[in-house]
Order: structure tokens, then C-alpha cells, then sequence
């Protein structure tokens, strides 16, 4: 998939949530883009949270925050550049860019029997990996690398208070050990350290309840 990066725009203000995502300028760029630019394989979502512990499915489906769908190559890196850094965000919140206009949300019907590959990363490499990832994602570079009726669905990245956390998302945990995606990230970030490991969605404690 060719990549063509537009120009970073500098944005220091790291909560979305209480700001206009975009101005009308840049939605114009972006929707410029959304017509006129290179077709990606399916649509991906951007998507923002902040981690808030108690609260349940509901709750936490109605606080995300839409970004914005794009459809082209152009239109990503519009919305990813005019978007403040993974290493700019504060403590708790995440980005997550998920295919189609899925809901990062583990009980979502066309989720639920998936589960995440899980980065811990140290914060200096966090912007690294999260690029790297996502562009992987909508590039559909994990594709060979998935079992039969199995695919990566979404890329997370989320903020803690010590070490990052990267996560890649799949549809069908039963069929996670036939995957190399693992070897597939390891050939995309060779020189970047990090911990690893697999999490069906249902395993988790808080699946749902939060």
C-alpha cells in the first residue's frame, strides 16, 4: 500500500474531548483528501477514550469520541497529523483506529470472540510503535499473516503511568496461536524493545461490566 505522508501540523493540546477535534480548514483538507485521494481496502476509524474505572458498558460506549472515518491514504494522514501525538495525550486516554466504524469496545457483537495482542513499551518508543502499527493496519500488511476467517480489526494505543500499552486487535481468539503477527511486528520494528503477550477479549476481568 503506497503511504504518501502529508505535512505534520504541531498541536499541543492533548484533550480532545473537551475541544473541536478539527477546524473547518482542516475538514475541508480532509474531505479534499477523502475524494480526490488513493482508495484503502476497507474504511478505519479514529476513536478517543479515557479510562475510567466503575463505569459500564453503556457508560463507556457513550464516552468515546469519534474522530473521524477515512477512506484513502491521504485522508489518514490528514486526520493523523492534525491529531495530537500518542506521547502528547495525558495519562489514561487512548487512540484507537479500528476497521469500518466498529466500536473499540470488547462485548461488541463483531468482537466479542477476538482478543489483542498486547505491546508494553517504554514511553520513549510509544509514537514509534503506534505509527508503525497503524500504518501496517490500513496498509493490510497483517493480512498474510492471519489464519483463515480471522483478521486484524484495530490498533490501540493507550497511555499509563509507566509503561505504554500498544494493542492489536483480531475477530477470532481460538485462532491467535496460528497467526504471525508477532514475527510481523518484529520485522517492522527491529531496533525497539518491548514486552508481549495475547488476551482473548473475554478473559478480562471487567468483560462486561467495566
Amino acid at each position: 500500500m503506497a503511504a504518501v505522508e502529508c505535512e505534520s501540523k504541531d498541536d499541543s493540546s492533548a484533550d480532545l474531548s473537551k475541544t473541536p477535534v478539527f477546524s473547518n480548514e482542516t475538514v475541508k483538507t480532509i474531505e479534499e483528501h477523502e475524494s480526490q485521494g488513493i482508495p484503502l481496502q476497507t474504511p478505519w476509524t479514529f476513536w478517543l477514550d479515557k479510562a475510567v474505572s466503575g463505569t459500564t458498558v453503556e457508560e463507556y460506549k457513550d464516552n468515546l469520541t469519534k474522530i473521524y472515518t477515512v477512506n484513502t491514504v491521504q485522508s489518514f494522514w490528514a486526520v493523523f497529523n492534525n491529531i495530537p501525538n500518542a506521547s502528547a495525550m495525558q495519562v489514561r486516554y487512548s487512540y484507537h483506529l479500528m476497521r469500518d466504524e466498529r466500536y473499540p469496545l470488547w462485548e461488541e457483537p463483531v468482537n466479542q470472540k477476538g482478543g489483542t495482542w498486547r505491546l508494553k513499551c517504554h514511553k520513549s518508543d510509544t509514537e514509534t510503535i503506534w505509527k508503525e502499527m497503524v500504518l501496517a493496519a490500513i496498509g493490510e500488511q497483517f493480512s498474510e499473516c492471519m489464519a483463515e476467517d480471522d483478521e486484524v480489526c484495530g490498533v490501540t494505543v493507550s497511555i499509563r503511568d509507566r509503561e505504554d500499552l500498544v494493542q492489536i486487535w483480531n475477530t477470532n481468539a481460538t485462532l491467535a496461536s496460528k497467526a504471525t503477527v508477532l514475527q510481523k511486528v518484529h520485522s517492522l520494528l527491529t531496533d525497539v524493545n518491548f514486552s508481549e503477550f495475547y488476551k482473548p477479549h473475554q478473559s478480562h476481568h471487567a468483560y462486561g461490566r467495566r
